[in-house]
């Protein structure tokens, strides 16, 4: 069993890393192997809609996006992090999110996900708002801790003071090894998830 941690953050080792590595910690303490995946540092272009990926197999723009949707289709849950921007994810974990989800989000559904975000003092609940979006429209089973997953403060060593923003990342890891276990033996007795083609409309037809 395998756990894809996204860092978005620009900051390789700064708060968002942080608190990806206290889930890390907890995941890997239940038997669960993990990878970070930091993308913050990179320059990734945003989704154009050109649809080009649906013949292609993959998104044209052959960068991180594509080496990680690689990863998704053997992993067993995702995790995506980020600072706080305007009380929204960082644009580069967008862009990366847009492209993964649109061009490889098949890979990624039934898995379980969730969202880490990291801030000085507020936004975060937005923030966290928007990243699960992606899950929510791509039928991947949310993860929760006993709060938001949140963490605070300017620097790493002042994120390190967060007992309780570390405890929910804790916490969030042992539920992410709970679940994954726990859809892992419903496969295993043949329980799978009901499906359907997905039904496409606007508001005009």
């Amino acid at each position: 069993m395998k756990v894809l941690l996204v860092n978005g953050s620009p900051h390789a080792n700064g708060c968002t890393y942080t608190a990806l590595a206290e889930v890390e910690k907890a995941l890997q303490e239940q038997g669960v192997e993990t990878e970070i995946v930091h993308i913050g540092g990179k320059t990734i272009q945003g989704c154009r809609g050109c649809w080009a990926c649906k013949k292609a197999g993959k998104c044209i723009y052959d960068d991180e996006v594509n080496a990680f949707v690689e990863k998704a289709k053997t992993a067993d849950g995702f995790l995506f992090g980020t600072p706080v921007y305007y009380a929204s994810a960082n644009g580069t974990l967008v862009s990366f999110m847009d492209r993964v989800f649109y061009s490889g989000g098949k890979y990624l559904s039934y898995k379980p996900a969730a969202s880490v975000v990291s801030c000085r003092r507020g936004g975060a609940s937005t923030t966290f708002d928007v990243l699960n979006k992606y899950y929510t429209i791509n039928r991947m089973p949310v993860v929760s801790s006993n709060y938001w997953n949140e963490i605070h403060g300017n620097k790493a060593e002042e994120a390190l003071q967060d007992e309780e923003g570390l405890q929910t990342m804790r916490i969030l890891g042992y539920n992410m090894a709970w679940l994954i276990k726990c859809i892992d033996a419903g496969k295993k007795e043949g329980i799978e998830p009901k499906s359907e083609r997905k039904i496409m409309t606007n508001f005009i037809r």
